[in-house]
């Protein structure tokens, strides 16, 4: 069954304890936790502090997706708040090293790649990371339109993984819906990551129908 995971970012803010309830009613999987640092993306969000302080309103995994320049030196900061699994991008500084960390912590790892970078550049971290996740829009902010020549990576990480790595989590974030989500869906991607698409509708109607998606490969 196809895991969801909202993305924080368009919750309402001032009033984070309903949201994750209405996560948690509406049969979320995860919560998708956006941090960015201004320098690696166009955009400033929140930290380690902030993820402290929600740790405590919910029991929802969390999934802290680390669009930042130098995510090793923050590491240890996400894995104290409480965080269930650390996400880094390929197209950073020392990718590996930070994933090493996190595994030093105990908590799961992942790594993201955005959409201009080939599936080929994540080929070596499949083996050793329980989550790939494809961006489907250029990452800095929510709302943008679903960049559809991004998905046959998802297919190509599908096929890296079934040799060495065949419970390999593939996460899709960026103007997922209930058409895109399918496809993303059908071509192997196992986690579904949105924003606007889910805090602004029915989201319990909306997860329970994305939650019957899943891969006809």
């Amino acid at each position: 069954m196809t895991k969801i995971s909202p993305s924080i970012l368009s919750a309402d803010f001032s009033a984070l304890d309903r949201e994750f309830a209405r996560m948690e009613d509406a049969g979320a999987d995860w919560a998708h936790l956006d941090i960015m640092d201004g320098a690696f993306v166009r955009n400033i969000t929140f930290g380690a502090p902030v993820i402290r302080s929600i740790r405590k309103c919910t029991d929802l995994f969390f999934d802290a997706h680390l669009m930042i320049r130098d995510p090793v030196r923050y590491v240890d900061d996400f894995a104290d708040a409480g965080c269930d699994m650390i996400t880094v991008h390929c197209e950073t500084e020392n990718p590996w090293e930070a994933i090493d960390r996190a595994k030093e912590r105990g908590i799961k790892t992942g790594i993201s790649l955005n959409p201009g970078t080939p599936s080929s550049m994540v080929e070596e971290f499949v083996p050793r990371v329980d989550l790939v996740l494809v961006m489907t829009v250029n990452p800095g902010f929510g709302g943008q339109s679903f960049i559809g020549e991004c998905v046959p990576k998802i297919s190509e990480i599908r096929k890296f993984a079934s040799g060495c790595n065949a419970g390999l989590e593939i996460s899709v974030d960026g103007g997922i819906n209930s058409v895109t989500g399918k496809i993303c869906t059908d071509a192997g991607a196992t986690v579904l990551v949105a924003g606007s698409s889910l805090f602004g509708s029915d989201m319990k109607k909306l997860i329970g129908e994305w939650k019957r998606f899943g891969p006809t490969l």
